[in-house]
């Protein structure tokens, strides 16, 4: 019976040490909870905007008389913690998605501006070119159109360009072969040619119409061969028939005088305007454009 006693008491004891354990923890520990509930916490406060979590107050019998906490009470004290922690993993998963996402829009809108700096670049380059191009074309139709007004006024202006004598025996019109050869030599380069005429004169030794009648049938032979031989038109040839006209001789004091040649000779004067540098103007290649 004694021993009964003392089993009981020893057990007492043992149970009520937990106890007492519990309740100077639980008296610590309510200031701490006294100065939380002065200053609750709000959704705003969370990152998942939801009611912060809140400690279970009631433990019901083994949580106060237990000192081992048993597993399925561990287990339903840190359920919600880890729901909560779940759901801020996700949380963040989906902000490093929404950032990379933001980052690659990012960079594709940098591209994209790049692109399109990249292209008025070019359209920019490609306008300077085009407008360098239109001022020399520019500066070429203005050159054009000076030498185009240059040659209009001018055109009736014939300067002496060449000039050769065919000398004939008296009482004769057919060229000799020297005559012949010194009007090739004239009228070879002609070809193809604008803006010159040809100035045929026939002298002829004698009086009156005979001498004039001489001369004009020696200066038809000279345009005869000139049109049948180098194709030179007839409208470019300005044929007289001078007869025994006087020529200007230079004496030996410098002073001119005429006189009268024996024989029968003619003159053949080239003369041209500035038709000839218009046409080569216009058959020059334009300068490459600049790229």
């Amino acid at each position: 019976m004694k021993n009964r006693t003392i089993f009981a008491v020893l057990l007492a004891v043992i149970l009520a040490v937990p106890v007492f354990a519990q309740d100077n923890s639980a008296t610590q520990t309510q200031p701490a909870t006294a100065q939380t509930a002065a200053q609750p916490a709000t959704k705003a406060d969370t990152a998942t905007g939801k009611d912060p979590l809140q400690p279970e107050t009631r433990q019901g019998f083994w949580g106060k008389m237990n000192p081992f906490a048993r597993k399925k009470y561990v287990a339903r004290q840190t359920q919600p913690i880890r729901d909560r922690v779940n759901e801020l993993d996700e949380l963040t998963a989906s902000n490093t998605r929404a950032i990379k996402d933001t980052d690659a829009r990012a960079q594709q809108g940098i591209q994209l501006a790049s692109a399109k700096a990249s292209e008025a670049d070019q359209h920019a380059i490609d306008a300077g070119n085009r407008a360098q191009a239109a001022q020399q074309t520019a500066q070429q139709a203005h050159t054009r159109l000076n030498t185009v007004e240059k040659v209009v006024t001018n055109i009736d202006q014939y300067q002496p360009s060449a000039q050769t004598e065919i000398r004939f025996k008296p009482g004769q019109t057919v060229l000799s072969q020297a005559a012949k050869s010194a009007l090739d030599d004239m009228a070879t380069p002609l070809k193809n040619q604008r803006g010159y005429v040809v100035e045929v004169q026939g002298f002829a030794s004698g009086h009156g119409q005979v001498a004039i009648a001489n001369s004009q049938k020696m200066a038809e032979s000279v345009v005869r061969y000139l049109a049948l031989n180098h194709d030179i038109p007839i409208y470019r040839i300005y044929l007289v028939g001078m007869g025994n006209a006087p020529v200007p001789a230079t004496s030996s004091e410098g002073e001119a005088k005429p006189k009268r040649m024996a024989g029968g000779r003619v003159e053949v004067s080239l003369l041209k305007n500035d038709l000839e540098q218009l046409a080569s103007t216009s058959t020059t290649p334009d300068q490459p454009q600049q790229k």
